[in-house]
């Protein structure tokens, strides 16, 4: 009896649509009016778009297909990420080429840096008036 219970409540939590709320599709859209997030709008246009979206989860609307409606009614800009298609999957792609680019690029810099070795027996070479200076110093400084 106990699994049965605990096997019909698994099914309900498996089963059951996560809740959409207001603030969970908010912070996804922006303003159409004066392109900042919704959640931090103040302008008419983000209240309609507030209630627009208050009807579509009364109507039990997944978070896609809220999402989806308000591209219908306002157009790709009220998204505040990029569809991943198109010309905006450019917007996608090149932050992480040059990412990609840049750390290539260091740790070829940091190979070249790491294998040039400095010559361990190269002295420098000494004019021969130095060279002689040096051992009257030396020479002076043993006494």
């Amino acid at each position: 009896m106990r699994y049965l219970a605990l096997l019909l409540l698994l099914v309900g939590l498996v089963g059951a649509a996560p809740k959409v709320s207001l603030p969970d599709i908010e912070d996804e859209v922006m303003c159409v009016e004066c392109r900042t997030a919704l959640n931090v709008s103040t302008a008419p246009v983000a209240n309609q778009e507030r209630e627009f979206i208050r009807q579509k989860i009364a109507q039990g609307l997944t978070k896609d297909q809220i999402k989806k409606a308000l591209v219908d009614a306002y157009g790709p800009d009220v998204l505040a990420e990029p569809e991943a298609k198109g010309f905006d999957l450019s917007a996608w792609i090149v932050p992480g080429l040059l990412v990609a680019g840049a750390a290539l690029g260091v740790a070829l810099v940091a190979r070249r840096w790491r294998h040039t070795p400095a010559p361990a027996d190269a002295e420098p070479e000494l004019d021969p008036d130095d060279a002689r200076r040096l051992d009257d110093e030396l020479a002076a400084f043993d006494r």
